[in-house]
């Protein structure tokens, strides 16, 4: 019947369904992103849309909110439990870490170690030693991303998949998709993109923009995991760049979107990417 609702196995958690449209006040009562997540995907009418992302940017920023109060609930509570001895020293050693990265010795040689991974000729994706067919494949895709680019068609397949990440990540703040490189750098687009998908796997709300390397890691571990797509990106090469070749992105998000289908998660019609 239009507007029957069913109800979930999540408290007094309701999902519309039927033909009634949905109203604002329904979608903020949610609070499983899997839901809006799944809402998003059939919805059809534009509006509908735009209200189901705005939804769920909504539950983001409240699940961040409250993460911060409970964290800064916990800090007060070591505060008064050392007398303010555990505060003071964490803002030391944070200084202290502070100073460390700002110092010349630092920043003097990170700008040739981005020289070094962002040349063409760099060994970055140089394949390790290759044991396992599992390490074989990894390597080979390692080596198709030195020479991802091609004909018109590839340009085309190049921005469908582009598309398709921005169209998916979307709803998710801190991630603003322009292109296969730079977008990508702090690693928030990766875990938007896998969580999209698999929001079990980690709290999105929890991540630090600034912490690319956990960011990174728990992306790509998540993927594997769940998705079965292996990691063929490095963590530590990453971080060695300011900004991912776009050519070892586009391949990745390629084999992301390849495991997607073979699960079922994506539909398509056409061959993947």
């Amino acid at each position: 019947m239009a507007g029957e609702c069913v109800t979930l196995e999540l408290g007094a958690k309701e999902q519309p369904t039927g033909t009634a449209p949905v109203t604002a006040e329904q979608l903020a009562a949610i609070e499983d992103e899997e839901i809006l997540n799944n809402m998003l995907d059939k919805a059809v009418d534009l509006e509908e849309r735009k209200m189901i992302r705005a939804a769920m940017r909504e539950l983001l920023k409240r699940k961040r909110e409250r993460r911060d109060r409970e964290r800064a609930a916990r800090m007060e509570n070591l505060r008064q439990q050392s007398g303010g001895k555990t505060a003071a020293g964490q803002n030391k050693e944070q200084k202290a870490n502070a100073n460390g990265r700002s110092s010349p010795q630092y920043n003097a040689h990170r700008p040739a170690q981005a020289r070094t991974f962002s040349s063409p000729q760099s060994s970055s994706f140089v394949p390790k030693t290759v044991g396992s067919p599992a390490q074989s494949h990894m390597a080979r895709v390692k080596v198709q991303c030195g020479s991802a680019v091609g004909g018109s068609n590839t340009k085309d397949v190049k921005q469908m998949l582009l598309d398709w990440c921005r169209a998916k990540t979307e709803p998710y703040e801190g991630v603003k998709i322009h292109n296969f490189s730079s977008s990508w750098a702090d690693g928030l687009a990766f875990c938007a993109l896998v969580h999209r998908f698999f929001p079990e796997g980690f709290e999105y709300c929890t991540l630090d923009p600034y912490d690319r390397r956990a960011n990174f890691e728990k992306a790509f571990k998540t993927a594997e995991t769940l998705a079965d797509c292996p990691p063929l990106l490095d963590v530590d090469d990453l971080m060695r760049m300011r900004e991912p070749d776009w050519k070892c992105v586009y391949t990745y998000i390629q084999e992301f979107y390849r495991c997607l289908v073979e699960k079922g998660l994506v539909k398509t019609k056409k061959k993947t990417p």
